[in-house]
């Protein structure tokens, strides 16, 4: 391989499962791969960069920052996101409402101020629905809206033109099964998996539809200008599932596997799945449905812990991306700690190609800026085939 690739020919040789020049870095592309606004501002101090302070999506209450060129470049980043956005009329409702008062998004769902400055998922507007008549009757968003894709096209072709960064499209989606969490609350909509599934299907499958539309929109937008398009649903906890290998078959699979098809129907994009926990037993149906990047590999949850294996079993049909510890190395480990840490994982994972360095989860306030650059500096160091 070339001495010196582009950041976009390293990352697309890493998932073609070739060894590249170095093992390629994700960070900025997206909530997935992002950094909280605190230890944003905390790493540009650092650094010594001069930038603004802007949310992805403008979305304050999300809490995570759009990250500044600069900053993209100096963590080494190989990609670099393109995004839709909300229906111009939330951004305006949103705005004036008053001060505190809960954020609601397009579908109805949205977010409360739990303690100042820190939200959280706490409006669920269909928490009492149990019949498919109240399904079809609820107010569903307009997938159609012009203004979540009008900027899509250019700054797609704008970064294709420039030929140096991989392109990874980044729809804001929540998948299915977190937008019905969304929509019912978790607890809720668990108990209505088990107790009533062809009323939790039908919920499912309705979000799907809508989910479907915003996507073709993206992806007829973005046209050729893309390598990989990012979607998820969280399925997992620290040390199994939240539903069972059955139910996800029966429900939730034939319906990521219909969206997948649909996907590839319109674009060659890598599919880029994002399933947080302990998601071990799932990862045989993920590649059937047509997964080609697993993310975050989430090394605290059970048996994701035991990356030889990940690798020894999947290695040659999936990508891996993640995989450095957000649990405790990241926040609480020391800069040495985190090094050590990142070589562990690049020795067992990159091997062959089919792996990409980023954190599980993102990066949260407290992760010091000295121990996100461990990370980078470690990718400098150990990253090199």
């Amino acid at each position: 391989m070339p001495a010196n690739m582009t950041s976009r020919q390293r990352l697309m040789t890493a998932i073609d499962h070739q060894e590249p020049d170095r093992v390629p870095i994700i960070i900025g592309t997206s909530n997935t791969t992002g950094i909280k606004m605190p230890a944003y501002r905390a790493l540009k101090d650092y650094l010594g960069i001069q930038a603004k302070d802007n949310y992805i999506y403008d979305w304050q209450e999300l809490g995570t920052a759009a990250l500044d060129e600069e900053t993209l470049q100096r963590l080494h980043s190989d990609a670099r996101g393109v995004l839709d956005r909300f229906p111009a009329w939330v951004y305006e409702r949103n705005r004036a409402r008053p001060p505190h008062d809960p954020f609601i998004d397009d579908w109805g769902s949205g977010q409360k101020e739990v303690e100042p400055g820190v939200w959280y998922p706490g409006i669920h507007p269909m928490a009492q629905a149990t019949t498919i008549e109240e399904i079809e009757a609820y107010p569903w968003p307009d997938m159609d809206d012009p203004s979540r894709v009008a900027h899509v096209r250019e700054q797609a072709r704008q970064l294709a033109q420039a030929n140096q960064y991989g392109i990874i499209g980044t729809p804001w989606l929540l998948f299915p099964f977190e937008r019905a969490h969304a929509m019912q609350g978790l607890d809720t909509f668990l108990y209505n998996m088990a107790s009533d599934p062809v009323f939790s299907r039908a919920l499912l499958e309705k979000i799907a539809s809508l989910c479907k539309v915003l996507m073709g929109h993206f992806l007829d937008e973005i046209g050729e200008n893309i390598d990989i398009i990012k979607i998820g649903d969280d399925l997992g906890t620290q040390e199994s599932l939240m539903i069972s290998p059955r139910m996800y078959r029966q429900i939730l699979k034939p319906i990521h596997a219909d969206f997948i098809k649909f996907i590839k129907s319109k674009t060659n994009a890598k599919i880029f799945f994002h399933t947080d926990g302990d998601v071990f037993n799932l990862i045989d149906d993920f590649i059937e449905i047509g997964v080609d990047i697993l993310n975050p590999v989430q090394t605290s949850a059970g048996k994701m812990s035991d990356l030889a294996a990940l690798k020894q079993r999947w290695g040659n049909q999936l990508t891996f991306c993640g995989a450095v510890d957000t649990h405790h190395f990241l926040p609480f480990g020391t800069v040495q700690e985190v090094m050590d840490e990142v070589h562990r994982v690049i020795d067992v994972m990159a091997p062959g190609g089919g792996y990409i360095v980023t954190s599980v989860h993102t990066i949260m306030d407290e992760v010091p800026p000295q121990n996100i650059m461990a990370m980078v500096e470690a990718v400098e160091k150990y990253g090199y085939y």
